[in-house]
């Protein structure tokens, strides 16, 4: 057996990991209330934007925007959201291995694909494969900002409506409950009539442009857009928070059964210290 210095140094050593996993399990808990509560504040804006431009693409037949035309091109781009830190259990792990699932039909096929990679352990990760990253957004702390995230985003919007690209990828881990988290992946463009369908009410709507339709509904287009990933960061946070806790509890549980393994090991040797030593003293009494 292990001698008792050693072993106590080793439970030292997991009781301060567990304390650490501790803290972080509580950090993470206290995050993720609010990072939920942004998530669903978030949802409301963007069903609001997407039935304004379906109730406008329904009084303005006439006219299709670039978004919801077909290109021909052979290349795609991906819009790849991960986090920034690790100790999040196997979030991105997923959400990354559905990527390059993804990625590898689309080479047998023979498209090229394209990425914008938002958070720093995708950007990480399509730099390893060797995949072409057209632009990437990193840091973006614990509340996201949609001014940080337009710039690298509208790079593919571009391309697509130049028809460089035939479709873009929206890929993040989908917020489900507490314990349950999704990677998914969806097609942002082109937009379909599914994407733009409008809420049924009693009422059609009528609306005054300014300056006009067309003007209104490009701008809205790509408003709408911009909402939606948005709104995957946004999930994609409080996946990240949830995965976190988890993980760390899961951690500190196991710090503690390792920490009464370690001490019933101690103790072991312990006793078999003292019994050694009282088998010498009464040797040696015998023996004079």
């Amino acid at each position: 057996m292990a001698a008792g210095k050693e072993i106590r140094g080793k439970i030292k050593s997991v009781e301060n990991t567990k304390k650490i996993t501790k803290a972080m399990e509580m950090v993470a808990a206290s995050k993720m209330r609010k990072a939920q509560e942004r998530m669903r504040s978030a949802r409301p804006y963007s069903d609001k934007v997407r039935n304004i431009a379906a109730n406008l693409g329904k009084a303005n037949p006439e006219y299709t925007h670039a978004f919801m035309k077909t290109n021909a091109a052979k290349a795609v781009g991906f819009i790849v959201v991960t986090t920034d830190k690790g100790l999040c259990g196997g979030m991105n792990t997923n959400v990354l291995r559905a990527v390059t699932s993804k990625l590898r039909e689309l080479q047998a096929a023979g498209v090229e694909s394209q990425a914008v990679a938002i958070g720093n352990k995708g950007l990480g990760f399509l730099n390893r494969i060797g995949a072409k990253v057209v632009s990437h957004v990193t840091q973006l702390g614990d509340t996201p900002h949609l001014d940080k995230l337009i710039g690298p985003v509208k790079v593919l919007l571009d391309a697509y409506a130049a028809g460089q690209i035939s479709a873009v990828y929206l890929s993040y881990t989908r917020f489900i409950n507490t314990m349950k988290q999704e990677p998914v992946i969806e097609q942002l463009l082109p937009l379909t009539s599914d994407n733009l369908k409008a809420d049924q009410g009693e009422h059609g709507w009528d609306y005054i442009y300014e300056p006009d339709a067309q003007t209104v509904i490009d701008e809205l287009l790509v408003r709408y857009l911009e909402a939606l990933v948005y709104q995957a960061v946004a999930e994609n946070m409080a996946s990240e928070q949830s995965a976190r806790m988890v993980a760390m509890k899961s951690a500190t549980d196991n710090a503690g059964n390792v920490i009464g393994e370690l001490k019933l090991v101690y103790n072991k040797t312990r006793q078999a210290a003292i019994t050694k030593e009282l088998s010498e003293i009464v040797a040696g009494a015998a023996a004079v």
